[in-house]
């Protein structure tokens, strides 16, 4: 060492504060038989990263410390390759200001459990400006096709909107459900990931959703959980009043709308009449 380097390992191990004996230990214990092991073990769970593997390994009996086995695990090329996911970017879509019915209709999805524990999705449809619930669909799991059913249902009955605003949930950004929009010239505004505030008018209701049905319930199983939801969204309509809406009910509130929207056009002149420059017609 010193001829080759013109200073001896205790020179350089003094100058690197570092202890000879760390420095020339070498450890007796091999750690081919943990390589072996961890192999085996991974072309049977190969999607398992280290910490299951050293969860099995203490199940078999062969308490190993986590870090070696991470060291182990690198060193025989296990390592899982993981797929990054694309960030969603999308631009600011602040709340508008809307006049009349069936301008935006606000959509998202909100979770809870049956008494067996097993998960439901509750679909919501808002009308952004009579706050009417439009629809509360309940099941175990959406695709966008059972989407888009939905939708359709409600347009069959009270026509289709100019906008629908949602979330970039998978249902919701499918090529089924972006066509479906399409074909319909209905704008399609989603919102940013991570700013529910964008979508404001169906957040809000989901809290009542949660407070006044959800957290009060016991849902037996799936039918009991449609039918009360479904008794909950009757209230909401027609019995409960929106202090956004004067302390109208929505149904109350689209109803009055409707008539004044009517007499309006009954007063509103003739295109002819209200042209002074129009010419008359004998």
């Amino acid at each position: 060492m010193r001829g080759e380097y013109a200073f001896s390992q205790r020179r350089a191990c003094g100058l690197m504060t570092m202890a000879v004996s760390s420095y020339r230990y070498q450890s007796r214990r091999s750690d081919e038989p943990l390589r072996t092991r961890l192999v085996e073990l991974a072309r049977e769970k190969p999607r398992f990263g280290y910490r299951r593997l050293h969860v099995l390994l203490g199940r078999s009996g062969e308490h190993v410390n986590h870090k070696r086995v991470h060291r182990v695990y690198r060193a025989a090329g296990l390592m899982i390759r993981r797929k990054k996911r694309k960030p969603c970017v999308r631009v600011g879509q602040p709340l508008r200001v809307w006049t009349s019915a069936n301008q935006e209709w606000a959509l998202d999805f909100v979770h809870d459990a049956v008494e067996c524990g097993r998960a439901i999705r509750v679909l919501s449809v808002v009308d952004a400006y009579t706050r009417e619930c439009l629809a509360l669909e309940v099941d175990t799991s959406f695709a966008s096709r059972r989407v888009t059913r939905v939708l359709e249902a409600i347009v069959a009955e009270r026509g289709q909107p100019l906008a629908i605003r949602c979330d970039n949930g998978p249902e919701l950004t499918s090529r089924h459900f972006l066509a479906w929009c399409v074909e319909h010239q209905i704008e399609l505004v989603h919102i940013q990931p991570g700013k529910p505030t964008q979508n404001a008018h169906v957040e809000s209701f989901h809290g009542r959703l949660r407070e006044e049905c959800l957290t009060v319930s016991w849902f037996q199983n799936l039918f009991d959980a449609r039918r009360k939801i479904a008794a909950w969204r009757t209230e909401y309509n027609e019995e409960r009043p929106h202090s956004s809406l004067g302390y109208l009910t929505p149904q109350e509130f689209a109803t009055a709308m409707r008539a004044a929207e009517a007499g309006s056009a009954l007063l509103a002149p003739p295109s002819s009449a209200a042209d002074p420059d129009a010419e008359s017609v004998v």
